[in-house]
Formats: C-alpha cells, structure tokens, sequence
C-alpha cells in the first residue's frame, strides 16, 4: 500500500469506491493542507474513543490533557466523499467511516493503514426523497472489545438495502456481514443515521426515515448477534407510519442494561390514540422473544407536537448520573426525567424552555452541555432534578459537543471548531478544520481531535 501523501497544496484522491466487498483496497486517500513537518508529529496511544460520544452512555467526556495554547491542525485527510459518523479510535488507529461505502483506518499523524470497500452507496435519484447524496454509511460505528470487531451498517444502491458489517480494525477485513432490512416497512424509505450500541450481546441498528420524511417508514431498533450469526430480533414503534430513531446518539444505553432512544413525529394527532411518538422509550434488550417496552415519556402535549414537527426525536437523552434522563427537541421544552421511572405522559420531574436541541449531549458531572440551535447551553441539574441554564454560547456554534482538557469543544456550521470556556461559554479559540455536516462531532483521544468533514476528517492537536 502507498503512504499517504502529506502536501502543502489541497489535493484529492480521486478513489472511487469499489463494489465487489473483499477487503483492504490499495489506493489510499490524501492528507491536504497540513501545517510544517515539526508540528506533524502523531500524539502519543492515548485511550480510545470506541462509541459515538466516547462510551455506551453518550457521555461525550474524554481524558485529555490540559488543553494549551491554540489548537493545530496536525493534518486533513481527503477521504474521497463526506464523513458524517463520528471517527473511532482503537489502539492507535482512526476508524473512519464515510458515505462513500468506505471505511478507512488512519494512523493518529493522518497517514493511511488499511482501506476497506464495502460497495456502492445508495444515490439520491434512487431513493423517494433525503438530502445525502451519495447515501452510503451515516450512523456511527460501535466497537466490541470482547469479539475485537467493529459494527456498522453500509446503505447500498441497486436497489437501496442496508447491510451490517463487522470489521477488524486492526487490518479492515471484514469478519461478517448480513441484510438488517425486515419486513413491515419500505426499505428504500428507511434510514440508518443513529450511532450503533452494543448491549445484551447484540449490536442494536436504530432506523429512522429520510430527510422529508417520505414513504412508509417506522422508528425501529434491529439486534443482531455479535457472532454475525443468529436471528435477528426488532422492537418496531408501534405507529402507522413514521416516529423514527434517528437522531445520531442513537440508543444510550443505562447502567441496567436497557437502551433509551428518543423517538420522532409519529401518524397520531390531537384526536388519536396515543401511538408512543413524540416519546423517550426505555427498551429491555434481553427479553426473551426480543426486545420489550419496559417504560416511556410522552409530553402532555405530544399530539400538537407531532402535528407541528416538535417532537423530541431529535437529539438523544442523557444520563445524568445514575438518578436523571435530560431530554430535549425541537419545541424548546426540556425535560428532566428518572432513569427506570420516566413518567409516562406528562411524568416528568421538571420542565423548562431551554432550546430547540439537534443533535448528542455531552454530561460532565450534573452540567449538560446541549446543542442548541441558538448557541450550546450548559444546564445544571439539580439534586431535586431542576434545570438551570448557566450560560449560551454564541448562536453560531451548535455543534453537538465534546467535553476534555478542561474546554467544550464544538462546531459552528461554517467548519470552525470552537474551544468554550466550560465556566462562561466564551470561546478561547477558533480552528478551521473544514465544512461539516450540522451533526459532525469529534472524537477525542489524548490531546487529538479528529473532526469528520463533507471532504473526510482533519486532526487538531489540541496541547
């Protein structure tokens, strides 16, 4: 395999992702744009980053050192089509996913190790609506230290159909892979867009619908063993049509094991029977005929929500501590709930306005960090689960946030990735690292950022 080219002028692969899914190819993609050789020097191993948001709970906190001085761009990987997953990183290597169909493992100095090609995505023009184009892999992978292999699932075209794949990330070979499309829906309308969670020995897949919200769709949670082989078991949101998973945390997974995802607009409106839309549902992964609804929240105002587009579906609950569930959407109602006991409709603990929320959290402590559409806010929860705002950053950076070297690190739509003061939300510094899709987050590692870009991924040294 060719090393990877760092250059002082921006360059492009001009890979084109194969079809036949036989492993490690040897075209490898470009670094472009990075700074002089003796700031290019890789961070030492520091401790992996193996979930959206470091771990199961989505906490988004990394053990960084202090982060000093202005952050630098170490290197930008041309990865030859858009990254919209959160990057891993597993003993030294960057997992990278893109929506080319493409897997990618990166050394943390940028340079290539292993290119894995799993087929040809999905394009626009064969899907009845969605705004990624070429569809390929979105949810963000999740890895599983006791089989070693790496889980995500690739949209195909050809027709459109979604395979789950598992990987190792040691050299890219693939270990197995199988269809997760069930029967009840149409396929080519369903999406796979939340991050991937591993618990009850099964990877969970949630599916949501398309951008437009088109077709005959159904929030759904897809199990699939970790050996790749055994039956697939679903829990299916019991809707006509739509109420989909898909904000990118996908399921978050609490300390018993159960998996809390937070659920879209669903048929039902002011009028109808409740259809568990609009909702924070408490799965039990380990039932014994699959997974069962063991507990929900609704809002009292649930069915005006789902006919307005306000539902909660767009960001994922957090656990604050072992006590709290915060959940947040798109009407600016925040909630505060108990984790085993969330209420049902109109249970919650606390209600405030906070702000329209798109995207994951990030929990240090009882302090939420929250992507807000006007600014990310901190919000403290009380011992008696009340809310209180501490501060808004500036309305431009919405980036679902990352907490680590004492900074909350997020984006801003334009590319810049912003270091907030956790004590004030002021910004300390401002790093272009290149446009990105209005969900990106890094993931974190020792004093590296690697940040997924609609070009690939930059690595910022952040001390």
């Amino acid at each position: 395999m060719p090393a990877l080219a760092v250059l002082l002028a921006a360059c492009s692969s001009g890979a084109t992702p194969g079809s036949d899914g036989s492993g490690p190819a040897s075209s490898a993609p470009t670094a472009a744009s990075s700074p002089p050789a003796s700031s290019r020097a890789a961070p030492p191993p520091a401790r992996d980053w193996p979930a959206y948001h470091g771990d199961a709970r989505r906490s988004g906190v990394a053990d960084m050192p202090a982060a000093a001085g202005d952050p630098v761009v170490l290197a930008r990987v041309d990865a030859g089509a858009a990254v919209y997953a959160s990057p891993l990183v597993l003993d030294g290597t960057v997992v990278v996913a893109t929506e080319a169909d493409v897997v990618l493992g990166l050394g943390t100095d940028g340079s290539t190790r292993w290119r894995t090609e799993l087929g040809t995505p999905a394009s626009r023009s064969e899907l009845p609506c969605g705004n990624i184009d070429p569809l390929g892999i979105t949810g963000t992978p999740a890895y599983d230290a006791g089989t070693g292999l790496v889980y995500l699932v690739a949209e195909h075209g050809g027709p459109p159909r979604h395979e789950l794949v598992a990987l190792d990330p040691r050299d890219g070979s693939v270990a197995w892979r199988r269809d997760v499309d069930l029967p009840g829906v149409d396929r080519t309308a369903m999406q796979q867009r939340g991050a991937l969670a591993v618990a009850a020995g099964r990877v969970w897949v949630p599916f949501g619908g398309l951008a437009g919200d088109c077709g005959d769709y159904k929030g759904r949670l897809v199990g699939a063993p970790l050996s790749g082989t055994g039956e697939l078991v679903e829990y299916t949101v019991p809707t006509r049509r739509e109420a989909g998973i898909w904000t990118p945390p996908g399921a978050v997974v609490d300390g018993r094991g159960h998996l809390l995802v937070a659920v879209g607009n669903g048929a039902s409106g002011p009028g109808d029977p409740y259809d568990h839309s609009d909702s924070v549902l408490d799965i039990d992964p380990s039932g014994a005929g699959g997974p069962v609804l063991a507990d929900s929240f609704s809002p009292a105002t649930w069915a005006a929500d789902n006919a307005a587009d306000l539902d909660l579906g767009s960001q994922g609950p957090a656990l604050v501590g072992d006590r709290w569930v915060f959940a947040a959407g798109k009407s600016g109602t925040a909630y505060v709930l108990r984790q085993g006991d969330l209420g049902g409709i109109g249970g919650e603990v606390s209600q405030a306005q906070v702000c329209a929320s798109f995207g994951g959290t990030a929990v240090d402590g009882d302090v939420v960090y929250v992507p807000c559409t006007d600014g990310v806010t901190a919000v403290r929860i009380g011992a008696d689960g009340g809310m209180s705002v501490l501060w808004r950053a500036d309305g431009s950076v919405t980036g679902s946030p990352v907490v680590g070297g004492g900074v909350v690190w997020s984006l801003d739509p334009g590319g810049t990735l912003h270091a907030l003061d956790p004590a004030t939300g002021e910004s300390r510094s401002a790093t272009d690292v290149g446009a990105a899709s209005r969900f990106a987050t890094p993931a974190a590692s020792g004093p590296l950022l690697v940040v997924p870009t609609l070009a690939g991924v930059t690595f910022v040294r952040t001390s």
